[in-house]
């Protein structure tokens, strides 16, 4: 039986652990070094989608390790991390997203901000002026 400190410390490694899976960096590090081809880990993958779940993935900081964590119970996926110029790609589209995800989030506020700016200054229906 795990006591509740034991719990907690596995709960903040396991945390860590799956936020770095966001880095395809470091899935290159442990492709290389043949850890993705190793059973047990690959076990420990498909254990931890549990994170994928909204009372876990609320702790996450990085969301995108959540499809990094779905991509890697794929062996095809696990098998190209070997390979630096497809850590390269992936790291290349992480970025673009997010300076695409940036630009368009600000645009949708700019155009939210302006969409409401006329509704407050129109006065309510029916308490319009009589000349």
């Amino acid at each position: 039986m795990e006591t509740e400190e034991q719990a907690r410390n596995r709960f903040q490694s396991e945390l860590e652990f799956v936020q770095c899976l966001a880095n395809p960096n470091y899935l290159n590090f442990l492709a290389q070094r043949g850890v993705l081809r190793e059973r047990p880990f690959i076990n420990y993958l498909k254990y931890l989608l549990y994170w994928k779940e909204p009372e876990y993935a609320k702790f996450l900081k990085y969301p995108h390790c959540l499809h990094m964590l779905e991509l890697l119970q794929y062996e095809h996926f696990r098998k190209e991390l070997v390979n630096a110029q497809c850590a390269k790609f992936i790291d290349e589209q992480q970025l673009l997203h997010w300076q695409h995800y940036s630009r368009k989030r600000t645009r949708l506020q700019q155009a939210l901000a302006e969409q409401q700016q006329p509704q407050q200054q129109q006065p309510p229906h029916g308490n319009t002026a009589t000349k």
